[in-house]
């Protein structure tokens, strides 16, 4: 049951919605346990509007079936490359190829720490003003609010 429950997540959507109406058809209280166990498990709100939470815990959940199911095989190097044969250049490719994620994280990192700057700066930036901007409006100054040329209204 197990082995035909990640056959059918590998085919996707489709294949699940298809045995539900199939089940429908042929027996309609199992087409209705699979819609039960499809909302229950989450495999129907992996949609189009689902939030980045609901796509980041799906991807993970991905990646945990791939490495059960042995896409992380031994014998892929760390990159997921087979080994070409030749220990020299596969060695030469594990170093170019490290040397290049480490480049990418310092680079994200360089990023995030541009991004508080500008954060930072901005935010700076607003609370001076706040500081030295005048006092606000009083209640019963609301000139900035007339038209030109009106006058005041008259207290009775």
């Amino acid at each position: 049951m197990h082995d035909m429950v990640l056959k059918l997540d590998e085919l996707g959507r489709p294949a699940w919605l298809g045995l539900m109406v199939v089940s429908f058809i042929l027996f309609w209280p199992l087409g209705l346990a699979i819609l039960a166990f499809l909302l229950w498990s989450g495999r129907m709100g992996r949609g189009w509007g689902c939030s980045y939470g609901d796509r980041a815990r799906w991807q993970q959940r991905f990646a945990d079936k791939w490495e059960r199911r042995g896409g992380g095989d031994a014998w892929r190097g760390r990159a997921g490359f087979p080994p070409s044969g030749n220990r020299a250049f596969d060695e030469y490719r594990e170093e170019t190829l490290k040397r290049l994620e480490d480049e990418q994280r310092e680079f994200r990192d360089f990023l995030e720490r541009l991004r508080l700057a500008k954060d930072r700066s901005e935010f700076d930036q607003f609370m001076a003003e706040r500081k030295n901007r005048p006092a606000g409006p009083t209640p019963d100054d609301s000139e900035g609010d007339r038209p030109e040329g009106s006058s005041p209204p008259q207290q009775t």
